[in-house]
């Protein structure tokens, strides 16, 4: 028996997020069939860095699954993605430590959220980004932005529905960049809370258009209040950058 661990990617807009889900399409639920055809109707069951909504997307997903199987590493990949639908991409497969864990492991997370800032929606990227038509004072966001890197209680930043009792991470980094018509936010931290990403770009783009002074952040973190906080922006524009493990740093 090997442990392998695997980088996906996978477009979210057909699935109802990575978690298995009676009678929905699910992340989890295709990789598991394709790799229950390659060990024979063997259920094989995989565990993810953490669970993406419906409509998110992801490009560097970690699982890690065990095999009893005897393929060469370089063949699973070529197994997995001539097995897998078009939307769900394998990247890469390594053999990794029996005890390496997919979730208990990561260090650190990436997240990055595209907004397209034109007057017009772009057809092409309906599906892969945030329209939003409205003009944004990006020095205003950046200074809101700041007062959230840290370590902080999220409460506020957080789905009301969740049944998480430590609501305390950090962020390392918070960075815009604009290219051409899209605004991409990045997020880098130690781990985030369900819905905090998108509930963190709502607010920054209700301090973006006037709706919120920057230094506002500071109370909505003291508040612990979800009610404090700006909307929950679309999914649709939420990436799953990168899982960082042993190695990274700081």
């Amino acid at each position: 028996m090997r442990r392998y661990k695997c980088i996906i990617s996978y477009d979210g807009t057909q699935f109802s997020g990575y978690q298995v889900q009676p009678n929905k399409r699910t992340v989890q639920s295709d990789l598991e069939h394709a790799l229950q055809n390659m060990h024979k109707g063997e259920h094989i069951k995989i565990v993810a860095s953490g669970r993406t909504d419906a409509t998110v997307h992801a490009l560097g997903q970690v699982v890690h699954f065990d095999s009893p199987l005897s393929i060469p590493v370089e063949g699973w990949k070529k197994a997995l993605n001539s097995l897998l639908p078009d939307d769900i991409r394998v990247r890469s497969v390594e053999i990794v430590d029996p005890e390496f864990h997919a979730r208990f492991d990561v260090k650190a997370k990436e997240y990055r959220y595209r907004l397209w800032m034109s007057e017009e929606p772009c057809v092409f990227k309906r599906q892969y980004t945030h329209h939003y038509p409205y003009p944004l004072n990006l020095n205003a966001m950046k200074e809101a932005a700041a007062l959230l890197v840290g370590t902080h209680d999220f409460t506020s930043f957080c789905a009301s529905k969740t049944e998480v009792q430590d609501k305390v991470r950090t962020i390392y980094l918070i960075k815009m960049e604009k290219q051409d018509n899209e605004l991409i936010l990045s997020f880098i931290g130690n781990g985030f809370l369900y819905n905090m990403v998108r509930i963190i770009v709502g607010t920054l783009l209700e301090v973006g258009s006037g709706q919120k002074e920057a230094k506002m952040m500071t109370s909505i973190l003291a508040g612990k209040d979800r009610s404090l906080a700006g909307k929950t922006a679309p999914g649709h524009g939420l990436y799953l950058y990168q899982v960082y493990y042993e190695g990274w740093q700081e």
